[in-house]
């Protein structure tokens, strides 16, 4: 979604190195933001950081140009470096197995998730000599931290804007939840309510669960991984967990809606079953299926949950791996719409959707329902 607003450029190239005389040694980084032609200097980052790797240095470096470039106010990055270590991690091709490495990765990770894109290319040495110039500089004591060009009115011209959905107005960075429908079990197949029974996943889900994880592996960036109790939600949020190098952390305001004696009935067989609660269940949110919980009940949990995390990880990119009454209800809260959204949106096994809620109270759906990886 485009910012409102939004004065900063549009796209830039960060070109970002690092060294160490040593390895390790006395270390530096620098990095170079150029405009969307590449000819024209936008910022210019560099510092000494003490004895480090190269490896170090080189992710320094990195986080300095991507903050550089979003200080800017820029919405999407193409990021040039010579290190292929870094490049193929943030690619999400190599895992990061470092210890040093990964807060690393994870805090560029981070930045990077607030652009709408970014992408990562190696280039030789040679091609990155600004940035590899600035390294040397800060190696030797020389520290840059230099925004181009110079002119008081530049200067403002490209002063970032506050973060925002958009149109609504929200400030400051959200808490961005991705909320990942776990894949396919045998009740999915046969289309019968699936609340706090635990089936496993099948063949097919333990493979969407598998294109899931590539997927936002493949992305990166995110802080935390939480997952419903239930085991068909754990077992797609440990494959993706794998894939980040994270460990699963169990929330137990995940949990689907507990459908009571309709538990494993299909939509006729429970409405054959109970007729008259069964018409008021599917348009009266306060009501609840015979031993189980209503939807109002759901939603009254689902937000001590967004506030719980809003709380605990503001700022922060987490993926959530739940069930459909919980993502639609977080979608819900998100775009702030009646209970009519519970009953007509569909979400697909394995499907990816994304919510922002801000520190004011603001929020915002960046996507719903996506399943371009399977």
């Amino acid at each position: 979604m485009t910012q409102s607003g939004s004065s900063g450029p549009g796209h830039v190239f960060v070109e970002a190195d690092g060294g160490s005389r040593g390895n390790p040694g006395p270390a530096g980084y620098g990095a170079v933001v150029f405009d969307s032609d590449h000819d024209r200097v936008l910022a210019e980052r560099g510092e000494s950081i003490g004895i480090a790797t190269n490896n170090v240095a080189e992710y320094r470096g990195l986080i300095a140009g991507l903050t550089a470039a979003a200080e800017l106010g820029a919405r999407s990055v193409s990021v040039r470096m010579d290190s292929k270590l870094v490049v193929e991690q943030m690619s999400g091709r190599w895992q990061v197995k470092h210890p040093d490495m990964k807060p690393l990765a994870r805090q560029a990770g981070e930045l990077a998730a607030g652009f709408d894109r970014v992408d990562y290319t190696w280039i030789p040495r040679a091609e990155n000599s600004h940035a590899d110039g600035l390294a040397n500089e800060a190696m030797d004591g020389r520290p840059t931290n230099l925004t181009a060009p110079a002119s008081a009115a530049e200067t403002e011209k490209q002063a970032p804007a506050p973060v925002s959905p958009g149109w609504t107005g929200a400030l400051g960075k959200p808490t961005r939840m991705l909320l990942l429908r776990h894949g396919q079990t045998a009740l999915s197949v046969e289309r019968r309510y699936s609340g706090r029974g635990n089936p496993e996943l099948t063949d097919l889900g333990l493979t969407q669960a598998r294109a899931a994880a590539k997927r936002i592996g493949e992305r990166g960036g995110i802080t935390a991984v939480l997952t419903s109790p239930l085991g068909r939600a754990r077992q797609t949020a440990e494959a993706v967990a794998a894939e980040l190098a994270l460990p699963v952390r169990v929330h137990e305001g995940l949990i689907e809606t507990d459908f009571g004696d309709w538990e494993g009935l299909t939509f006729g067989e429970a409405s054959a079953r109970d007729p008259e609660l069964h018409r008021r269940w599917i348009s009266d949110t306060s009501v609840r299926p015979p031993g189980g919980e209503s939807f109002d009940e759901v939603r009254a949990r689902i937000e001590r949950v967004r506030d719980e995390l809003v709380a605990e990880f503001p700022g922060a990119n987490l993926l959530l791996v739940s069930h459909v009454t919980p993502i639609k209800t977080l979608l819900q809260m998100a775009l702030d719409v009646g209970p009519s959204l519970l009953y007509r949106l569909h979400l697909d096994l394995a499907s990816l959707s994304i919510a922002e809620f801000y520190p004011d109270g603001g929020a915002s759906v960046r996507l719903a329902n996506d399943t371009s990886h399977l």
